[in-house]
């Protein structure tokens, strides 16, 4: 079926608008040290560990500071690795590009941010009452996610 999440995907791979906004989210080139025009850009720059201040972007994107602790890295750890100028792991940057994804085109199906990120917050029935932040702390959570975001661009029943 061709939906608006499948405008930004083809052979299931994102399409550069869609990178380029997530790492514009993260700060852009000031603080990712990298352009990023590709999906295959932010792949690596995930590889090679995010630096903190990217989690800026996920405040401003309307993320929590709880949300984040839950979601990304625990304050705690968080603290660390400020004193000790150290990045994001692999597994905590994948995390913060994978929210800031599902974020963006929440953003985009429903045209606003606010509205996005209410829905992000609200619990669904197709998910058995969990809300879709929560169902995309995986991968394949996510792809849930904009599969669902995908029907409901597209007018169809979530």
């Amino acid at each position: 079926m061709l939906t608006a999440y499948c405008r930004r995907y083809h052979e299931g791979s994102v399409s550069l608008p869609l990178a380029e906004e997530v790492a514009r989210k993260l700060g852009g080139q000031p603080i990712l040290g990298t352009e990023v025009r590709s999906q295959a850009d932010l792949a690596l720059a995930v590889r090679n560990r995010l630096p903190l201040g990217t989690l800026k972007g996920l405040s401003e994107a309307g993320l929590s500071e709880q949300e984040i602790e839950r979601f990304v890295i625990p304050q705690r750890t968080r603290r660390h690795r400020a004193d000790r100028k150290q990045p994001l792991t692999v597994d905590e940057s994948d995390r913060a590009v994978r929210l800031l994804r599902v974020q963006t085109l929440a953003e985009e199906t429903f045209g606003d941010k606010e509205k996005a990120n209410r829905w992000l917050r609200h619990p669904l029935t197709e998910l058995q009452g969990e809300t879709s932040l929560a169902v995309a702390q995986t991968e394949a959570g996510a792809r849930v996610i904009e599969t669902i975001l995908g029907k409901i661009a597209w007018g169809a029943a979530a």
